[in-house]
């Protein structure tokens, strides 16, 4: 993510040259692959997050009240962080190329209003910190968690179906332009997953051809950015695009698969450089952006270069700095939280029950 949004400053400069042509219709698109790169998280969440659902003594007043926690914390740091770098460094979006990125989505002043709707993660779109959209979705799937795991439960026995038909509806999802219907199958895949975990690692523990979890992972990789490897003869918002996107689903699910339970990339995800990266990682989601557009206001989309090669470095610090002060702090609070609704709710049970 923090590549792609280096380049969405660079994209109006750079867009319809060799350089663009290559990063976005080759494989190196994988490493700027953005909404996509999303969809991995999605069926990520969707999976992690229910399989304690399973777990003996689970408690689901306690897990709610933890993962409001757990969002809500840092969202509201990271945003006064965004609303702090925006009072100190002046923004004027008509010094940004006209329709892009940075002249769209970026907000140029704060007022507590945008603050505070933006914090209640109830809008789709927010101006004063992008990526937070997707939290949107996060919080509306924690919430309906409960029925997505019973879901999930009842297709159980026909998981390969019932993945399928979440492929299907995400599609007609992106066609119609219905998000509900978009983004929430593609959490409810990795929850159906979560319902079949020992079965998946069994399937993936199968005695087979050595080539074929190699093939299965490039297999992954590819349908996960088919939409954009196939623009020369499929332009974006033409009828075989949007199939060609609908692959990116199954793509995010089948990387997931690959990074849990294939021996060699369980091996490299578990490098001290990955495992750190994915430590801050959610760190580093929610401030990069406020600050490549912060440098990008004050130095000008058309030195981008200057931009990654000052921005990117200094993300990975201030996101560090960030888990440190605001994220791991929290997750202790979530912890605390979790423990003390669940033992009240427990006794409370107790209680009740005759």
């Amino acid at each position: 993510m923090l590549l792609h949004h280096w380049l969405l400053i660079a994209r109006p400069l750079l867009e319809g040259s060799l350089s663009w042509a290559i990063i976005s219709q080759s494989p190196v698109k994988l490493l700027t692959a953005g909404n996509e790169a999303v969809l991995v998280f999605f069926v990520l969440s969707g999976l992690v997050v229910v399989l304690p659902v399973f777990r003996p003594g689970f408690s689901w007043m306690g897990f709610l009240s933890a993962r409001i926690v757990r969002l809500y914390g840092p969202v509201i740091a990271a945003l006064a962080l965004s609303a702090l770098l925006i009072v100190l460094v002046p923004r004027d979006r008509s010094t940004m190329p006209p329709g892009s990125w940075m002249a769209e989505t970026h907000a140029d002043t704060v007022t507590w209003q945008a603050f505070l709707s933006q914090a209640s993660l109830v809008p789709r779109q927010y101006s004063l910190n992008n990526p937070l959209w997707s939290l949107h979705w996060e919080l509306l799937y924690s919430i309906l968690l409960p029925f997505a795991t019973a879901l999930a439960l009842l297709v159980r026995r026909w998981a390969l179906t019932a993945v399928i038909v979440c492929c299907v509806l995400s599609l007609i999802g992106r066609v119609f332009e219905q998000s509900e219907l978009l983004y929430f199958p593609i959490f409810l895949m990795g929850t159906i997953m979560a319902a079949r975990m020992p079965d998946l690692l069994a399937w993936v523990e199968r005695p087979r051809a050595r080539w074929f979890m190699p093939a299965f992972a490039t297999a992954s990789v590819l349908m996960l950015i088919a939409s954009w490897l196939a623009r020369p003869i499929a332009p974006s918002g033409s009828e075989l695009s949007h199939v060609l996107w609908a692959l990116a689903a199954p793509g995010a699910a089948g990387i997931v698969v690959v990074s849990l339970a294939w021996a060699p990339a369980i091996r490299f995800f578990s490098t001290r450089v990955l495992q750190w990266l994915g430590k801050i990682s959610f760190s580093l989601y929610l401030v990069h952006v406020p600050v490549l557009a912060t440098l990008a206001f004050a130095l000008g989309s058309d030195q981008w270069p200057l931009v990654g090669l000052i921005g990117i470095p200094l993300s990975f610090l201030v996101a560090w700095v960030f888990y440190q002060a605001v994220e791991a702090r929290i997750h202790q609070a979530a912890r605390r939280v979790h423990r003390a609704v669940a033992a009240r709710a427990h006794r409370r049970a107790g209680e009740i029950a005759p």
